[in-house]
């Protein structure tokens, strides 16, 4: 899954956000939209019935794994055996996780898919448990036996990287028991995501507002794309108001949901004997710290330009005092550039063909065999992601508004689509997945190719401008912001550490400091 995990940057940039959201029709239901545009997940199962079917199906072959525990090492037939039955259980436990997930993400106040998700993560934490003695176990056989297990059985060789690693990582591996211990803590841990997103996308009601008009608003999150570039700056404003002010309502409850991440991922760094929460996240992909901290040291060095670029545009917007709801609203005189869906999908044809002509044909093969969930519903997940599993094609939620904006997360998680797409068809099960500190690069690369394309095809000075100011904004928001989120997780991660405490005052502050630090005097 890409970009649906509610990361701690999702939940403080909610506390402190300047920006907000609006459109003026309602939000449609689900059954106003035709099927066209709503993905089709009978391709995970085909019923609701058939998923209740599956998960009891998984429940019965929990306990074959036990079978094999304390016998790994007498052949190598019995550890390929174990791994590709954990391999398969985790499989089917993943297709009924992602099939509730995501009938739940359609409309997050619907109980039943609440249970349904909340069963499947429950299976997936009792397979979890009953193969906590795997690694354990595994660190017991003697290397040389281990790679000798590996050179002869063909079934093994898939598995190398994977034990390798194991090797690798064999100080930060526990006992059975406290693996099975970790293991069954993963629910408690989750927890803070989990009622995050509950909060967000079911309980979070934004009041309307006024245009300038005088019509009413309603704000959502999905919309906010096109009221942070209206024109209107007294319109921006209170949009910004609105949602800043609803978002104060759920500051404390927020807050404590943040503190209570950090403290989760700090049990896990002192359970598994890491210095720091930084170390064992980057030891996850063996990714040195001095590459982390080489990144915020060289960002740091070269906030200048971003600074430029924020000065330049309090300048041309012509305010004395430049806002965080004034950031997204165009700086070349051009209207707005407005789009359908079908408009969207036209360009993002046409702009990627220099990838190729199979490229293209499995991108309309998802465009055309419903793999995509377009528009904005009422109680849907907001933003975008594409999700999927080994077994089952990836599928996509956006909430297409018509900015050019929502053109280019169309192109962007087609990138991430076709990279699970082309993962899951060319590798085995052990290597079909990608690391986070990887999984942007096809589809940042994806927008690169896009915009190159639009730049050069327009004919319109302005229009290129636009386009031009569109990219700067971009590179901003993909690298400067994403930087200076990791900065602060790396703050409120240490501050932790060194015995302090997280608090909405000095988790505003924090933010406050790091957003300044960024964007410079001019905001």
């Amino acid at each position: 899954m890409v970009s649906r995990k509610v990361t701690m940057v999702v939940l403080f940039a909610l506390l402190l956000s300047s920006v907000a959201m609006a459109q003026v029709k309602e939000i449609p239901t689900r059954d106003q939209i035709q099927d066209k545009y709503k993905w089709n997940l009978a391709d995970f199962f085909p019923s609701d019935a058939a998923w209740e079917q599956g998960l009891e199906a998984i429940k019965a072959r929990l306990p074959e794994i036990a079978v094999f525990q304390s016998k790994l090492g007498e052949s190598s037939t019995n550890l390929a055996r174990c791994l590709m039955l954990n391999d398969t259980l985790g499989m089917t436990g993943h297709r009924l996780y992602v099939y509730a997930a995501l009938n739940l993400d359609q409309d997050n106040r619907v109980g039943k898919y609440q249970e349904m998700r909340d069963k499947a993560y429950g299976v997936m934490s009792q397979l979890n448990q009953v193969t906590a003695f795997i690694e354990p176990e595994i660190l017991k056989i003697p290397e040389e036996k281990l790679r000798s297990f590996i050179a002869t059985d063909k079934n093994l060789a898939v598995y190398k990287f994977y034990l390798d690693d194991i090797i690798r990582r064999k100080t930060h591996i526990r006992s059975e028991e406290i693996e099975e211990i970790l293991a069954q803590a993963a629910p408690v841990t989750a927890g803070p995501s989990r009622i995050f997103t509950m909060i967000d996308d079911a309980d979070v009601q934004f009041p309307n507002i006024k245009d300038e008009k005088g019509n009413e608003i309603e704000m959502t999150k999905g919309r906010f794309g096109q009221i942070m570039e209206s024109s209107d700056r007294n319109l921006r404003r209170r949009a910004s108001e609105t949602y800043s002010e609803t978002y104060k309502k759920y500051s404390n409850a927020l807050s404590a949901t943040l503190a209570s991440s950090v403290n989760g991922d700090i049990f896990y760094t002192n359970a598994r004997g890491y210095k720091t929460c930084l170390e064992r996240a980057l030891d996850n992909d063996s990714i040195p710290e001095s590459v982390f901290n080489n990144l915020i040291k060289a960002t740091n060095n070269n906030l200048a330009p971003l600074h430029k670029y924020i000065a330049l545009r309090k300048k041309a917007l012509e305010v004395d005092t430049l806002f965080g709801f004034d950031l997204s609203v165009p700086i070349v005189p051009q209207s707005k550039m407005e789009f359908t869906y079908e408009q969207a999908k036209a360009y993002m044809l046409k702009g990627l063909k220099p990838l190729g002509s199979e490229y293209l044909a499995n991108v309309l093969k998802a465009l055309d065999s419903r793999w995509i969930d377009v528009y904005e519903t009422q109680g849907k997940g907001s933003g975008g992601y594409t999700w999927g599993t080994y077994t089952v094609h990836p599928v996509m939620l956006i909430n297409f508004a018509g900015t050019l904006g929502d053109v280019f997360t169309l192109a962007h998680e087609m990138g991430h689509m076709m990279h699970n797409y082309y993962s899951n068809l060319n590798e085995p099960y052990p290597y079909s997945g990608h690391s986070l500190f990887t999984a942007e690069v096809a589809s940042t690369c994806n927008e690169a190719i896009m915009i190159k394309y639009m730049i050069d095809h327009t004919k319109d000075r302005n229009e290129k401008l636009y386009l031009l100011n569109y990219y700067i904004d971009q590179i901003i928001g993909t690298f400067y912001s994403q930087v200076w989120f990791s900065e602060y997780e790396l703050k409120i991660h240490e501050t932790v550490e060194s015995g302090g405490a997280l608090s909405t005052d000095n988790l505003r502050k924090f933010y406050r400091e790091i957003f300044q630090k960024y964007y410079g005097p001019d905001l």
